[in-house]
């Protein structure tokens, strides 16, 4: 599963040959309350802007205030947000924040068109939870697949009309109903409280990895993928902006063609592009910061608490202490769906185990290879009422007895045998990586 595992020591540092990318992103779906000028959606990298975010929490804030007009307000999902505030789930630990972080398909908005045809449709091909620990010392960033089963609760469209609930893949949500939508499934699928939600600017990512000069990945093979129009040497590389969002698209030319591999290079990315944007190259030259926080923010529409600098800066201040190997990404525990190869699943109880560890804000932990079992052991808890529909996925699973950290009680940190306080079990370990593993190690 590891496409890219580092290159001998010392080996010299290429320059990727500059190439056009596949399908891009536009804007959400929600309504006229978030359509503006500057709005351009990130398809798979939807973490880059909290990523910069983290790394420049604090530095030089007040210098940028006029960085506030870049950030859309998303009004159209906090109303309807309002209107389900009796269905949702109750945060649990204050100060925890859990923010959820939306890429579309999209080929509406500026800059997109080139990416392919406008369909008048868009669904979510990237949703990450990032998980912010109350006391900051740890984020954990989980990606949701695309092609998973869900159940989709009734959304309003953008024309005002509504949908029906269905148990349909993930995505459908916010080609449904747009990020209102797409909270309210994630809320019901984990009863996890989604405190805060982005969706990313396409054009914008670009832009940051160009304000930061590039970031740096390692490729066992050279890439060639027509599809996405790119082409790449094998060796150390630094990707350009262009380069990068075609490297993190890239599918069936790289690893083994599963979706899950292309989430496994989504956070690797990220991962490098955390420490790139924290280096002090970054954060200590002011004529490089102000480009990233620039293209930062006029990548955004957010709730309206989030809508501008200030709004930003409570959440994050302080973030830039949480040490690299405790930026932690990971994919939810899934295999194939029983009913269609194509489509995903969650495996339980390791889904459920991850979800309970979030909501208590108990830590995890993440490392590269776990054991892994056939899909038919770990799907007898499928979906009964799910329906088929065309897709991708790939069979890989997680071994649904690999972990085991549960109380008497139900609760982390909860009560043993006998109602005597109980100390807590280690974190469990999740398939996964950190922003300190360097793949060109």
């Amino acid at each position: 599963m590891t496409d890219t595992a580092g290159t001998p020591s010392g080996a010299p540092e290429q320059t990727a040959t500059p190439g056009a990318l596949g399908p891009g992103l536009g804007s959400t779906p929600t309504g006229a309350g978030v359509i503006r000028r500057r709005r351009r959606w990130l398809r798979h990298t939807a973490i880059g802007v909290a990523v910069v975010l983290l790394g420049a929490a604090g530095t030089g804030w007040a210098a940028y205030e006029k960085l506030n007009g870049n950030i859309t307000a998303d009004n159209d999902a906090a109303t309807e947000l309002a209107r389900y505030e009796k269905e949702r789930p109750t945060a649990l630990v204050r100060g925890a924040q859990n923010i959820l972080l939306i890429g579309s398909d999209s080929r509406a908005g500026d800059g997109n068109a080139q990416y392919g045809r406008d369909s008048g449709t868009e669904r979510s091909d990237t949703t990450i939870l990032l998980h912010l620990a109350a006391d900051r010392r740890s984020a954990t960033a989980v990606s949701l697949p695309r092609d998973l089963m869900v159940d989709v609760p009734g959304c309003r469209r953008p024309d005002g009309t509504r949908t029906e609930p269905m148990f349909v893949m993930f995505n459908y949500a916010f080609q449904a109903g747009g990020s209102a939508c797409t909270i309210r499934t994630v809320e019901k699928l984990t009863n996890i409280r989604v405190d805060h939600h982005m969706v990313v600017d396409f054009n914008g990512f670009k832009e940051m990895v160009d304000a930061v000069d590039g970031v740096r990945v390692c490729l066992k093979e050279p890439i060639d993928d027509k599809e996405a129009m790119l082409k790449l040497p094998a060796g150390k590389v630094t990707l350009n902006g262009e380069q990068a969002l075609g490297y993190v698209r890239a599918r069936k030319s790289i690893g083994n063609g599963s979706d899950t591999d292309r989430m496994d290079r989504q956070q690797r990315f990220l991962g490098a592009l955390v420490n790139k944007v924290r280096s002090n190259d970054v954060l200590l030259n002011p004529t490089k910061l102000y480009p990233v926080l620039d293209a930062a923010t006029s990548s955004l529409t957010t709730d309206p608490a989030l809508a501008s600098l200030r709004g930003l800066y409570d959440l994050v201040r302080g973030m830039r202490d949480i040490p690299t190997e405790r930026v932690q990404f990971l994919t939810v525990p899934r295999t194939s769906y029983v009913y269609n190869a194509n489509r995903d699943q969650l495996v339980k109880p390791e889904a459920e185990k991850l979800f309970t560890r979030l909501r208590a804000d108990a830590p995890v932990a993440v490392a590269k290879d776990l054991p892994e079992v056939s899909a038919d052991s770990a799907t007898k808890s499928s979906h009964k009422s799910g329906r088929e529909s065309g897709g991708e996925g790939d069979g890989e699973s997680y071994d649904a007895d690999a972990f085991d950290y549960s109380y008497e009680d139900g609760k982390p940190g909860g009560k043993g045998p006998g109602g005597a306080p109980r100390t807590p079990d280690p974190a469990p370990t999740f398939r996964g990586n950190t922003a300190a593993e360097d793949a060109c190690g």
